[in-house]
């Protein structure tokens, strides 16, 4: 998927007056019914299948649909798993570039990623009283880099309190396994499955605590596709399965560098030292010499912890030139030309080249980054930004946009203690 890029001076952006919020809109049954024939191709081509767990249907009750992402067939899963039911999709707002009446009539509800949005809550609950449709929400936000979950939101339990509706839960099986992100979109001979069940009652909505819902979503959100692919047996023999695998691990355990890995076919190597792994056929990454094997969560948990430190001791510091697109309307992303990036203890600072822009995003504003690989067919991209503007950032090849993630996310932890303390 592609998106509209249109060259002009942030000046120019700045005027551009942006898009009027609207209410959602119930989708009608025709596009109900293009949105399921749409998928079906791929999700025949997956061998999809799906059970009721706890259920004998549906509910016709409008409820909170929550759901694990992991790649692009995610909605195709809802979208055939939901139908005939009309759902509202809570999605990207740079998702309705230069097609933002189609996206409204299929039922999108646009959101900027990771920005507090205090007409969102409002948007859900006219759809779910007002319209009587589900909301489908990815309480993830972002795709899942290392087949675990990412980090929520602290407070689903609060918005589940504020709707007082029934929550479902649709968790995908092998979705992760047949396009995982860092894979350069390409999709491997993977069967994908997925469950359905009610994860909160509507009487548990109103009467446990914001606190026990969401442990009850924490909990939900706990998975390993990669432990899940190895115990399972399910076997991925694609040539090449490590594509791209150097964009999560982006660390050398032996020798330390960064930026000198490179995953290529069955291989993940570095070029500094030479160490090099085969990723086998279950997902596990077996030494060629004396490297010993690796699973692919636990390196990057060890990447998570490496920058933890670099953030205690004061060594943490991202420091490149970009390319800036600019998300302002719905009618195009707008380039500004180059720039630089800089994220270290006192957050990120954006300026260009131009000398037009300075944009500082402090460490507290969220607890986590929408970073992406292979953006819209573009690049690699880093994502930060307000309610009035998001700048897209695209860092030279080999600037590991997952680093950025994990130090957003663990400097997000160590200012909220510290303001406990």
């Amino acid at each position: 998927m592609k998106i509209k890029v249109v060259k002009k001076p942030l000046a120019e952006v700045r005027a551009l007056p942006a898009p009027a919020r609207q209410k959602p809109v119930r989708p009608a049954r025709f596009w109900r019914w293009v949105m399921k024939t749409a998928g079906a191709g791929d999700l025949k081509d997956a061998g999809f299948s799906y059970t009721l767990e706890g259920l004998d249907r549906l509910p016709e009750t409008p409820c909170l649909v929550l759901m694990n992402h992991s790649s692009f067939i995610d909605l195709e899963i809802a979208s055939k798993i939901l139908y005939p039911h009309p759902f509202n999709i809570v999605c990207t707002s740079d998702g309705f570039v230069g097609k933002a009446g189609l996206m409204r009539r299929i039922g999108c509800i646009p959101t900027n990623k990771f920005v507090t949005d205090l007409g969102l809550l409002s948007d859900m609950s006219y759809a779910l009283k007002e319209l009587g449709t589900h909301v489908l929400l990815y309480p993830e936000a972002s795709y899942t880099f290392d087949g675990c979950a990412t980090p929520l939101p602290a407070r689903m339990g609060v918005l589940l309190k504020k709707l007082k509706v029934p929550v479902l839960l649709i968790k995908t099986d092998g979705a992760f396994l047949r396009d995982p992100l860092y894979n350069c979109l390409q999709k491997r001979r993977v069967y994908v499955s997925a469950s359905v069940s009610m994860l909160v009652s509507e009487s548990d909505a109103k009467e446990k605590s914001a606190s026990e819902l969401t442990k009850i979503v924490e909990d939900a959100f706990t998975f390993d596709n990669f432990r899940e692919q190895q115990e399972k047996r399910i076997r991925v023999d694609e040539p090449f399965r490590a594509d791209g695998l150097h964009r999560i691990l982006y660390k050398c355990p032996l020798c330390g560098r960064e930026g000198e890995m490179e995953g290529k076919g069955t291989q993940l190597s570095c070029h500094a030292c030479g160490a090099s792994w085969t990723l086998d056929e279950y997902g596990l990454l077996q030494g060629n010499g004396s490297e010993g094997t690796a699973h692919i969560p636990d390196w990057y948990a060890w990447e998570r912890k490496a920058v933890r430190s670099e953030l205690e001791d004061g060594s943490y510091k991202l420091d490149c030139p970009v390319r800036i697109l600019v998300f302002r309307d719905f009618k195009a992303i707008y380039d500004i030309g180059g720039g630089k990036l800089t994220h270290g203890p006192d957050g990120f600072t954006l300026t260009d080249e131009a000398g037009e822009l300075i944009y500082a995003q402090a460490p507290g504003k969220s607890y986590s980054l929408y970073a992406d690989y292979f953006w819209y067919e573009i690049g690699d991209v880093i994502c930060i930004g307000d309610s009035d503007m998001q700048f897209y950032c695209l860092p030279p090849e080999g600037v590991p946009v997952a680093k950025a993630r994990l130090a957003t996310e663990e400097l997000y932890k160590i200012v909220k203690a510290n303001r406990r303390g």
